[in-house]
């Protein structure tokens, strides 16, 4: 399987395939379950957890509406801390400015922390063109890198993967990589880590530079934070002589107080835990400690252009918790692979469409890869309202129209098979606007009500195919209402 996203077919399609696989579908059933009840369980604890929702919704808010002087701010306090600060504009821009970053060090390979920014832009597939090795260190992102696979969850990338075949990966790969898996290796957790600890170690121990993305960036100060479990994030941090971050813009928060608030909500979302083991920070450079180079390469890519969109703004609020993926009854069935993106379940419906547009196949069909229950937001610690912008992007998938992106006006054509629908829309809100033929249609309806068939034929074929079509009542509701005397306040 290809480690990019790039031809992914739409979400019906890919999600199709998903769910016929009975093994995906139950990795993903007990991952999720498992995930879902320990986070209940931890937020339970906390009895303040609604003001610490709304808390973190208004400084992200806060934030995202004064965006271009916290991120002059924060460039300040990285220079003067002794950082240097590159601004990229999309991910070719990123990539290049990393590569010629790598190369300036006269190195061929690098250590990777987790980071969705990097996979959103395929930096590792940019440095690999240019004789770069890039390797993941993070558990999970060290299957997947291993397996030639794509991330499919946003905490927890190898989900779709059970231990047996984790097993058989390590056996397979490891050598080609490094330190090969240890003989008779075995199914067991513990010994899955040690066979990934004596596999990283020596690539901590030799790497020159260290890339990685950050959870948090603070303006007042310049410092950067990265929350992970296992340990491998603090090696990548400060065993390297050179550190590079690709983060994107919206991850900054004004001031440091603020990440008491995130640094509660974040890890009982994600992991359900108290508190991270291991919350790395880091400012600018310390002679003779850590890194003695550090570049923040600050990620556009499209985030502007969603910035611009009243609505599907709040998107850009999410903290990467996935705690909306462990609810969603679509992702659960589906997986993460279907998403066509790095950003997969409901948070990636409404994130991958805004920052790459909605012209192609995959993007339009995302908004409707949703039975919009509500479950997302419910558990959203920054309160995003994702139905409410899934709908909003349906809208402009199916009304098309002009859009910017990245300065310049494209137009947004409805995806294919939307047309029938904006058809139908239009003409009900023809029908709406003309009362005499709305009544006239409605009387033609309840007469016939007997000739109606029990299945929609042509695009509508699909949608009864799973559902009763509503029955048409014998009278309509305005002949009902005038009939009992409704309108003179004869009926109650």
């Amino acid at each position: 399987m290809s480690g990019t996203y790039l031809g992914m077919p739409a979400f019906p399609k890919a999600a199709h395939e998903a769910v016929n696989n009975p093994t995906l579908r139950g990795n993903l059933r007990h991952a999720t379950h498992t995930i879902r009840a320990k986070r209940a369980k931890a937020v339970g604890e906390v009895s303040d957890w609604a003001a610490l929702r709304e808390a973190g919704k208004r400084i992200k808010d806060h934030t995202l509406r004064h965006l271009d002087r916290y991120l002059v701010q924060l460039e300040e306090s990285v220079t003067a801390a002794g950082g240097t600060v590159h601004w990229a504009a999309d991910a070719d821009e990123a990539n290049r400015i990393v590569t010629e970053l790598v190369k300036a060090t006269g190195e061929s390979e690098v250590v990777k922390v987790k980071s969705m920014a990097t996979q959103e832009i395929g930096l590792n597939e940019a440095l690999e063109a240019e004789g770069i090795r890039a390797y993941e260190t993070d558990l999970a992102e060290l299957i997947v890198q291993l397996g030639h696979d794509r991330p499919s969850h946003i905490l927890v990338p190898a989900i779709h993967r059970n231990r047996g075949e984790i097993r058989d990966i390590f056996r397979r790969e490891m050598g080609a990589w490094g330190r090969p898996a240890p003989e008779g290796l075995t199914d067991t957790p513990a010994e899955l880590a040690e066979a990934a600890r004596l596999h990283l170690r020596e690539k901590f121990l030799r790497a020159k530079v260290g890339i990685s993305g950050a959870n948090f960036m603070v303006a007042e100060t310049g410092t950067l934070v990265v929350v992970e479990s296992e340990g491998n994030g603090r090696m990548c941090l400060t065993l390297p002589e050179t550190l590079i971050s690709v983060v994107g813009i919206e991850k900054i928060v004004p001031a440091w107080r603020d990440l008491e608030v995130f640094l509660q909500t974040l890890p009982r979302s994600s992991t359900a835990e108290r508190m991270n083991p291991y919350t790395s920070t880091w400012t600018g450079t310390t002679d003779g400690d850590g890194p003695q180079a550090f570049h923040l390469v600050l990620l556009d890519n499209g985030r502007t252009d969603t910035l611009a969109d009243e609505v599907g703004r709040q998107a850009l609020r999410c903290i990467r918790c996935s705690a909306c993926l462990n609810v969603c009854p679509v992702y659960e069935r589906a997986g993460g692979h279907a998403y066509g993106s790095v950003y997969p379940g409901p948070i990636g419906a409404i994130l991958s469409p805004q920052l790459r547009g909605t012209q192609s196949e995959i993007d339009a069909s995302l908004p409707y890869a949703s039975s919009l229950c509500g479950a997302c937001y419910e558990v959203c610690p920054v309160a995003i309202d994702i139905p409410e912008v899934l709908v909003h992007l349906r809208e402009r998938v199916v009304e098309g129209g002009e859009a910017v992106r990245g300065g310049n006006k494209v137009l947004l054509k409805p995806a294919r098979g939307h047309a029938a629908e904006r058809a139908a829309m239009r003409a009900a809100r023809w029908a709406l606007s003309h009362p005499a033929a709305l009544r006239t249609g409605q009387r033609l309806a309840s007469r016939s009500r007997r000739l109606h068939p029990r299945t929609l034929p042509g695009p509508g074929r699909a949608w009864t195919g799973t559902r009763d079509l509503p029955a048409v009542p014998a009278e309509p509701f305005r002949d009902w209402w005038q009939r009992t005397g409704g309108g003179k306040g004869g009926a109650k």
